[in-house]
């Protein structure tokens, strides 16, 4: 989604408590970064305006979440969504960091010693035109990075409008050993989520008519891919 420039993001973002500046410093230490370092690292890929986020991150305490996005316009509009959210319901926001990085190069932010035990990725451009699809958040290029710090056992929670671009993360998944836990064509008739958070995009499409899709697909056990040999 493009967004016009807004002059106000950049200084907004610095003075915020919970925006990163500099992320690849904390590579292997995210965990630390908040009051509570003992609870789950969760990330969203391409937060936008920071509706969805902002809601999940309060809705769930006992979690800690990392959102990025690349245009500072769409971070400044998540830091005031994300402070709106908890204001209103008389918080601080101290469960969730934002941060500016090109997500293509997401090796340079965590790493295994992160421990990130979920991914969010919501309607993530499509890029339809055959050299451009390895730019998609879930190709098989990116994902083979995601796997390089998430957790055994971990998930990748995927929505998407587009009917292309979710048949190829299927296949992207598979390819990429991730075990697909479910999935749906229709997500408003058939729920596979315990709670579904409708984002800005989700509820436009779906009132064009538009069905959304999703999946949760998770990242097999090492010892489900390569068995330990068993003691002749």
């Amino acid at each position: 989604m493009r967004i016009r420039y807004k002059k106000w993001a950049r200084p907004e973002l610095e003075a915020s408590e919970f925006y990163i500046d500099e992320p690849e410093t904390l590579k292997g230490k995210w965990k630390q970064q908040f009051e509570r370092p003992e609870q789950p690292l969760h990330l969203e890929l391409g937060c936008g305006k920071g509706q969805f986020i902002s809601k999940l991150a309060l809705e769930n305490q006992t979690i800690n979440y990392v959102a990025i996005d690349l245009v500072d316009a769409m971070l400044g509009l998540a830091k005031r969504n994300i402070e709106q959210t908890y204001q209103e319901a008389q918080m601080k926001p101290k469960n969730v960091l934002i941060t500016r990085f090109d997500i293509e190069r997401i090796l340079l932010l965590f790493s295994k010693q992160d421990e990130v035990e979920r991914i969010y990725i919501n309607f993530c451009n499509p890029w339809p035109r055959g050299k451009h699809r390895k730019k998609r958040l879930t190709h098989s290029i990116q994902l083979e990075k995601y796997k390089q710090f998430l957790k055994e056992n971990s998930e990748i929670y995927f929505k998407t409008d587009d009917d292309e671009l979710f048949e190829s993360t299927l296949i992207y998944l598979q390819e990429s050993g991730f075990e697909m836990i479910k999935k749906t064509y229709d997500l408003h008739q058939e729920p596979i989520f315990e709670k579904n958070i409708e984002t800005e995009h989700e509820k436009m499409f779906s009132e064009q008519g538009i069905t959304i899709k999703a999946c949760i697909a998770s990242r097999k056990n090492i010892e489900t891919l390569f068995p330990k040999k068993q003691d002749v």
